[in-house]
């Protein structure tokens, strides 16, 4: 999940009041009658299947303004606590992106979710509209479309941004013009989570615990925050900002970045002798624009400065990444071929890359109005090549929602009413969902939430950051209901970050 940059909205008044034209009202409660059956065989690639996972499929209205008129499917799964005796519920969960959560449950299982955890919930996954096997979308791109996947590309001058103004701009149109243009418009992460209160009902459950990363934080929020008496404990883990994946929150790529680079310089100038890139932080800085001019001038393969500075955002993710990061500065450096690329280059060029990329612009340009000017990207695009120089000319840059048709709805806008359910955990150096987003939603939560901060750098933090005073109180509020009195930060684990 974080190898594949499973990241995500600036919503209005909703709270538990009703939009106009849309139906908030619960569904008829039902005892779980689903067809369950066996998972298909790749749902969830490179990870064991654990023994018990189940998948079915539900069907929820495409548009909750007319709830009685079409249908889509989505696809979920489950995997059964075992001890009825402890079972306390469903625990709702999503690895962010937003990306396919069909297997996420696996996930959870190959990163130690305690057993404590399995025992009191069935854990469940499922693909978000439009995504996976839940009534995918397609805006029918071409490989070069897909090549930086949702992430923007660096921008080194106000021509970089109007050469792809053109190109997103087509993306958009490609979009509109798609067959699968009519679900598309309803793709949104309130819709989503009006989804999941649909599988709640489906399970005949009252209520529903929820896990969430990343995006799925912002989709968590929503939940809440739409059905309050209806969600119960609540987890928010690498949090975006109040407004969900919009394009303040994407310009924040730039400060996560330099947030967390030193953790790198760090790493990379301790190991000198093995990496020849530098004794000191600042050396290692100066090497990173040395080698990302290099290949601006000379790509390597597929490989230019584009791509270089996009696995810095990519690579910056897991702990276990710096080292191949190294890795890769090392061989361009000193003209040797290449290491095995991961990160967002390798997930452009997977099956179903279109589909993602597709869905997920869907969600984003669905959620919240961006700018529609390309004089406005390029301001944001100056400035933030000055302050943020690492990543901060890419994160401003323009997406296809500067050409996208209006939100369909109101946005939600995040409040403190409602029950002091929410739990949120968040690293200090998160380069995709920086500290600062995550302080702008505990605001916006007020006594609502309570909030976990950990010295480590990283997207995600409980199971998958090594901390264990960060894990503890999530694994402790989940099974207890017991969540701390007050916000508080844990210091640097022992294990290398």
């Amino acid at each position: 999940m974080r190898k594949t940059l499973s990241l995500g909205i600036a919503l209005a008044t909703l709270a538990t009041a009703t939009i106009p034209g849309t139906s908030q009202a619960e569904p008829p409660p039902r005892k779980d009658n689903l067809d369950w059956g066996a998972c298909p065989a790749d749902v969830s690639p490179g990870v064991p299947v654990p023994p018990g996972l189940q998948c079915a499929t539900i069907d929820v209205p495409l548009d909750y303004r007319t709830p009685g008129g079409r249908t889509i499917e989505i696809a979920i799964s489950r995997l059964p606590s075992t001890k009825p005796e402890q079972r306390r519920g469903i625990l709702l969960t999503n690895p962010g992106g937003p990306s396919s959560g069909l297997g996420y449950p696996a996930t959870l299982v190959a990163a130690k979710l305690p057993q404590s955890v399995r025992d009191a919930y069935d854990v469940i996954g499922f693909d978000p509209r439009g995504i996976g096997r839940s009534t995918p979308v397609s805006c029918e791109l071409t490989a070069e479309q897909q090549r930086y996947g949702n992430i923007p590309p660096y921008a080194r001058s106000a021509a970089d941004v109007t050469k792809r103004a053109g190109e997103v701009q087509q993306i958009a149109a490609q979009c509109a013009a798609s067959p699968t243009a009519g679900v598309m418009r309803h793709i949104s992460t309130a819709n989503t989570a009006r989804d999941l209160d649909r599988i709640r009902a489906a399970l005949g459950e009252p209520k529903a615990s929820y896990l969430g990363a990343s995006w799925g934080t912002h989709l968590g929020a929503l939940f809440t925050t739409l059905f309050p008496e209806r969600s119960d404990r609540v987890v928010l883990d690498s949090n975006l900002g109040a407004g969900g994946w919009d394009y303040p929150s994407e310009r924040l790529w730039g400060q996560g970045v330099e947030d967390r680079f030193p953790d790198f310089a760090a790493y990379a100038a301790a190991n000198h002798r093995e990496y020849g890139l530098g004794r000191t932080p600042g050396q290692i800085k100066a090497k990173y624009f040395e080698l990302a001019a290099k290949l601006d001038k000379k790509p390597v393969g597929e490989l230019d400065g584009t791509i270089f500075r996009l696995l810095l955002f990519a690579y910056s993710y897991g702990p276990t990444q710096l080292a191949p990061l190294a890795q890769l500065w090392k061989a361009v450096d000193t003209d040797q071929p290449l290491p095995p690329i991961e990160g967002t280059a390798a997930v452009a060029k997977a099956d179903g890359a279109d589909n993602l990329v597709s869905g997920r612009y869907a969600m984003i340009c669905n959620d919240s109005r961006w700018p529609t000017t390309v004089r406005a990207y390029q301001q944001k695009v100056a400035v933030d090549r000055v302050r943020y120089p690492l990543f901060g000319a890419a994160a401003a840059n323009i997406q296809p929602c500067a050409f996208w048709a209006d939100p369909t709805e109101p946005a939600v806008r995040i409040t403190d009413e409602g029950p002091s359910n929410v739990l949120m955990v968040q690293n200090d150096r998160d380069p995709a969902t920086p500290l600062a987003g995550a302080k702008a939603l505990r605001k916006a939560f007020g006594d609502r939430a309570v909030m976990v901060t950990a010295d480590q750098g990283g997207h995600g933090t409980y199971l998958f950051g090594r901390n264990q005073c960060a894990n503890y109180p999530v694994t402790t509020f989940l099974t207890t209901g017991e969540r701390p009195a007050h916000d508080y930060a844990c210091s640097a684990a022992a294990a290398p970050q």
